[in-house]
């Protein structure tokens, strides 16, 4: 195992650091000068930002390349629009494509909307890609033919929904399996020449809660990832082109959750873009007691902002307006200060 350095983070306006200080991930608001080197026998030690190797550093420091054209110096807000029956949150509610569209106009904050239509909660069943495209593939194109110029990703496991859905106005593909599901799904990627998000998992959503077991969840999930990110480069996919998801919920415990939640800094190490999504997931209820998902906003927003203090350049969730508010609040008072332009 490679040793594996975790930026001390400190949230504060980058701009005005003096001395051997670094931004994270080329951010606006959250900078380092010290990390923390843990090694593959399990020891960890302090050292300052400025010992490191180039390039161990710049994987650190490095502004992660665009998305669809959106910079990553700031988090950006990843709106979700689930056509499903059955997720866990808001299974059922926009099956009708009007009513897809109805919840994505009223998502106007969101840089990036996530649709899905196949649920991948625990205990979720398989769907058939036939059924999947067409849930799907209707609402990208009702949302493209509406003028709604913002990016799509499409939140599938399978190539041919992945294809069904970039035909029809998609931008990125989010895999939970990460290219590990369909063997077609990394050529595909690869030969669109589309962003792709690897999201960590353990099992798949039918047995993925029955007993989830790690020796060191972190470091397990982050080398699982680093392997997830080799096969895609390995396929043909562009590094620039890859984020990484640590799979909040995704066969793993609830103090799996919160330990991995609390190292989310680790994860830049991989060099490419995060995607936190923990929105309203059992996680949240649990701790903040609230049973029911669709009263677990608040809690999601303390979730969001812990992530954006840590460098998570992308933030999936489902209350878009009240995070974006949160958001706007957190940055202006890292930075002390509100950039309206």
């Amino acid at each position: 195992m490679t040793d594996r350095f975790q930026a001390i983070t400190r949230v504060g306006p980058v701009d005005d650091l003096q001395g051997d200080v670094y931004p994270l991930a080329g951010s606006t608001h959250v900078w380092f000068d010290h990390v923390q080197r843990r090694t593959g026998d399990g020891n960890a030690k302090l050292m300052r930002a400025d010992a490191l190797a180039e390039a161990d550093r710049m994987r650190l420091a490095g502004l992660r390349d665009d998305l669809c054209g959106l910079t990553l110096d700031q988090p950006r807000i990843m709106g979700i629009v689930n056509v499903t029956p059955d997720s866990f949150s808001d299974g059922g509610d926009r099956m009708a494509v009007g009513d897809a569209l109805a919840a994505v106009r009223g998502m106007a904050d969101a840089d990036v909307l996530d649709i899905g239509g196949e649920s991948t909660r625990p205990g979720a069943d398989f769907v058939p890609d036939d059924v999947e495209i067409s849930r799907v593939v209707p609402v990208i194109a009702a949302i493209r033919e509406a003028g709604i110029a913002t990016p799509i990703s499409i939140d599938t496991r399978k190539a041919a929904v992945a294809a069904a859905a970039l035909e029809a106005g998609a931008d990125i593909v989010n895999d939970v399996s990460a290219l590990a599901f369909d063997a077609a799904m990394a050529g595909l990627v690869a030969e669109r020449d589309v962003p792709i998000c690897l999201m960590h998992t353990q099992g798949d959503p039918a047995t993925m809660q029955h007993g989830p077991r790690y020796d060191d969840v972190v470091t397990e999930v982050f080398y699982q990832l680093a392997e997830r990110i080799d096969v895609a480069c390995a396929a043909g996919i562009r590094r620039g082109r890859i984020i990484a998801d640590p799979g909040i919920g995704f066969g793993k415990t609830l103090q799996h959750n919160v330990t991995l939640l609390h190292e989310l800094a680790l994860y830049h190490d991989l060099g490419v873009p995060l995607l936190l999504g923990a929105s309203r997931k059992r996680t949240i209820g649990t701790i903040g007691n609230a049973p029911k998902a669709k009263d677990r906003m608040p809690g999601s927003l303390a979730v969001a902002l812990h992530g954006a203090a840590l460098g998570a350049q992308i933030l999936r969730v489902h209350d878009v307006r009240e995070t974006r508010q949160a958001l706007n609040l957190h940055l202006a008072l890292s930075r002390g200060m509100w950039d309206d332009t």
